[in-house]
């Protein structure tokens, strides 16, 4: 399993040269890539700012984890993703998902018939992606079109998929899938098995898992899940996340994150390695200087 860095915390509270300087630290320490996510009602656009990343880290996968599909045509995405990965020297992933109905409803957006939607995004953004053109007419989207320059470097594509026709989907459609707030049980009794069926029956590659949650190396855990738990609590009462919450057996976000000693926090990781995980990005969460430092010396412990 390949260790990575989300670094999505940041995108709130601290500049583009802070997040790169974030990113740059995480390559020097050895991790694989670096995710950040695009938030649909506000916020740094994710492509925009890997691109400033991608300045300073040479040798690191950079990927968005994730950008949601309904506000963004896939035509208009698969250009920008085109555009920025043409600008790395390191590997661009592309991770998009459907968001949520909330979310969408604050832009105006509908969320009708969501994972048709899905598959014809993919539909559309796929093979702009891999060759450069597409002529498809669906239900929800469509697109007769190709992009001005044929595409000079691979984009993998990951879904933010949870239920089940989702993982169908992105299984048969995409390069894998990336997860938050999943724990365990969840990842190995439901995720990798339906995404792992899926790809198989498409005759495509097994599929990358690649998994978020928040990491803190802490001697005081109960402090630190409770403002885990506050912080994200909106996420808990998101229905697909819900639906995983309830899957795992546990109240709220706060209990799927891997708080405690160092030890415990490495077995933590392990139990997702060992549930089906491909890529372990973590969110480093600390309260003090102290649990940051020993946060980030026991992830790089497991590199």
């Amino acid at each position: 399993m390949k260790m990575a860095i989300n670094g999505t915390g940041l995108v709130q509270k601290a500049s583009i040269s802070a997040i790169c300087d974030h990113a740059a630290q995480a390559s020097k320490d050895g991790f694989a890539s670096y995710w950040l996510a695009e938030h649909p009602t506000g916020g740094f656009d994710a492509l925009t700012v890997l691109s400033a990343v991608g300045q300073v880290v040479k040798n690191m996968e950079l990927g968005t984890a994730i950008i949601p599909t309904h506000p963004r045509h896939p035509m208009i995405l698969a250009g920008q993703a085109l555009t920025v990965s043409n600008m790395l020297s390191s590997q661009l992933t592309l991770g998009i998902g459907l968001s949520h109905e909330t979310m969408m409803a604050q832009l105006g957006i509908g969320f009708e018939k969501p994972i048709r939607h899905l598959r014809e995004y993919l539909s559309v953004l796929m093979p702009l992606l891999r060759e450069g053109s597409v002529k498809f007419t669906g239900e929800t989207i469509s697109c007769d079109a190709k992009v001005f320059r044929a595409p000079e470097t691979h984009v993998p594509v990951l879904v933010a998929a949870l239920g089940p026709q989702a993982l169908k989907v992105a299984g048969a459609l995409s390069d894998g899938t990336n997860l938050a707030w999943v724990g365990p049980k969840t990842v190995k009794d439901h995720i990798v098995p339906r995404i792992s069926e899926a790809a198989d029956d498409a005759g495509r590659p097994a599929p990358r898992v690649i998994a978020t949650l928040p990491v803190c190396v802490t001697n005081q855990p109960d402090v630190v899940r409770g403002v885990i738990g506050k912080n994200l609590k909106m996420y808990g009462q998101l229905p697909s996340y819900r639906a995983m919450l309830d899957r795992e057996g546990v109240d709220g976000p706060a209990d799927v994150a891997i708080v405690g000693t160092a030890e415990q926090v490495a077995e933590g990781i392990s139990n997702m390695r060992e549930a089906g995980v491909t890529d372990f990005a973590a969110s480093e969460f600390f309260l003090n200087p102290q649990e940051a430092s020993a946060t980030r010396e026991t992830l790089i412990t497991l590199l």
